[in-house]
């Protein structure tokens, strides 16, 4: 039998505030790249505790996802290593709450705030292509209830069979 292909699941945080978006600055094989707060989704965690933890890991800030932009595929392949991976993005907004006093995940230098133009004007710094598409998604109105994500109870440990 074959090896079975899984893509690999992350979270992003979408979070606008006066006209800017929360974006983090991080080293990557690539080299120095601007993504929003996003990283995997870990075992016994549902899609909007996954991407509230990752803000605040890579952040630093307190988020509360009220409302799904959109779910995205993008191949990536690593120009160093030619390595390949599919990742599959859950991309959320939502409330930004307190900022906090601690340090930033591995490889994060620091949290950002950009314009659209910004952004744009740096694109060849994007983490991924799916950086500046889920903006224009976001900016776009495009929104999905958290009532349409279910996450079984199995997932987070409560399962009895």
């Amino acid at each position: 039998m074959s090896e079975v292909w899984k893509p690999s699941v992350t979270v992003a945080a979408i979070i606008e505030r006066d006209g800017r978006f929360l974006l983090v600055e991080e080293e990557t094989s690539d080299g120095i790249r601007f993504n929003q707060p996003a990283g995997h989704l870990d075992r016994n965690e549902s899609l909007p505790e996954a991407v509230a933890r990752e803000t605040l890991e890579e952040a630093a800030y307190d988020f509360t996802p009220t409302a799904m932009v959109g779910v995205y595929m993008s191949r990536y392949v690593s120009s160093r290593t030619r390595k390949e991976v599919t990742y599959l993005r859950f991309a959320f907004c939502g409330a930004l709450g307190q900022q906090h006093d601690r340090p930033l995940d591995e490889g994060i230098l620091r949290a950002v705030w950009m314009t659209r133009d910004e952004l744009l004007a740096c694109k060849e710094k994007h983490r991924s292509p799916l950086v500046l598409q889920c903006i224009d998604d976001y900016l776009a109105g495009q929104r999905v209830p958290l009532s349409a994500i279910y996450t079984h109870p199995s997932v987070i440990g409560a399962f009895n069979g």
